[in-house]
């Protein structure tokens, strides 16, 4: 990065993941749930490039997958309850667990892209 002023790699990340513009790090990068903003309010940055795919969605199912199945074998392991009790556990907290990792994932993906110019905006930081 040339710009003296520019944000370090992890606060644009981290900007990315509480939904917030990587570049200022002050507009909204959503204008819905996950509906991504056309342009930031703030300092105007171009989101309509960055598109964040099915890579969130992969992302909290690993993340989700791994957890779940880890906490489910300990429970099982050490109290063997029934599989009714498994399903009244393990189902909301995937559930919740899915639609509160979505959004920080989606906008980790786009200030990934951001830094690393997968979009072109020439002339400013994360473009060619």
């Amino acid at each position: 990065m040339n710009d003296p002023a520019a944000p370090s790699t992890s606060a644009m990340l981290a900007a990315g993941m509480r939904g917030l513009c990587p570049r200022c790090r002050r507009g909204r990068l959503f204008s819905g749930f996950l509906k991504v903003a056309d342009r930031c309010p703030a300092c105007g940055l171009d989101f309509s490039g960055h598109d964040a795919g099915d890579g969130p969605a992969v992302a909290a199912i690993f993340i989700l997958g791994f957890g779940v199945t880890g906490l489910a074998g300990f429970v099982e392991y050490l109290f063997a309850p029934p599989m009714w009790l498994h399903a009244l556990l393990w189902l909301p907290l995937i559930g919740l667990g899915a639609v509160g990792l979505l959004q920080p994932l989606k906008g980790l993906t786009i200030a990934l892209q951001y830094r690393f110019r997968a979009v072109d905006e020439p002339g400013r930081l994360g473009g060619t």
